[in-house]
């Protein structure tokens, strides 16, 4: 990440807000996302914003609109398409966990399309699959906003913490240290979320059981 970062710091500040809105929309509207994971463009503009190299502002807004417009192109391409996008050569070595995308659409309706926005590989798939299952785009569109907000303002805001992490330290003690403390407080953050999320879904799965089982159900 640290050559690219290089790389983008190179560009002129329009470039840059370009190359990462499209990163972060070819993840969803083309599959992209098996190359290079959208959060690390926008983990990346942010840490550009604390560098001065773009403002930090308007690339949260680059990078929420990205992340909507690139969802709603894949939901598209999933409508246009139909399952045809399935059995694409890309996509056929991933079938089991294209079946749990899809069990998660058929018991969580829209609501998996914001769950979706958080996980790598349902973030870009998540899309299509509502195309192909033909949910109503409104009721799509609402949850992918939610959701692109919610991803799109938090990776940014973590790139851009994570780099003023790294100058403080810099100045304090050394450039190879700064790099590993904050090297840290990503892996750090992004462990503790996604530990929130793995208990939010067995507690759901949990739910669904007891609920299944002909139990009381649960509070809403």
């Amino acid at each position: 990440m640290h050559a690219v970062t290089d790389w983008l710091r190179g560009l002129s500040g329009p470039v840059v807000y370009a190359v990462v809105g499209a990163l972060v929309f070819a993840e969803d509207a083309l599959f992209f996302g098996f190359v290079l994971p959208g959060e690390t463009a926008a983990v990346l503009g942010g840490l550009l914003a604390h560098q001065g190299k773009v403002s930090l502002g308007l690339m949260v807004l680059v990078v929420v609109a990205a992340a909507i417009l690139g969802d709603s192109t894949g939901y598209e391409v999933g409508r246009r398409f139909g399952p045809s996008v399935l059995r694409t050569k890309a996509l056929r070595r991933h079938a089991d966990r294209i079946e749990g995308a899809q069990d998660l659409i058929r018991r969580r309706g829209p609501v998996a399309v914001l769950l979706g926005r958080f996980v790598a590989f349902f973030r870009a798939l998540m899309p299509a699959l509502a195309g192909v299952s033909r949910m109503p785009y409104p009721r799509f569109l609402l949850f992918n906003a939610i959701g692109g907000v919610l991803w799109g303002v938090g990776f940014t805001l973590l790139g851009y913490f994570a780099g003023s992490a790294y100058s403080r330290v810099e100045g304090a003690v050394g450039r190879s240290l700064a790099i590993a403390v904050a090297a840290l407080v990503v892996v750090g953050l992004l462990v503790w979320h996604f530990r929130r999320r793995r208990d939010g879904r067995r507690r759901n799965g949990q739910r669904d059981r007891h609920d299944d089982d002909g139990g009381p159900p649960s509070a809403a």
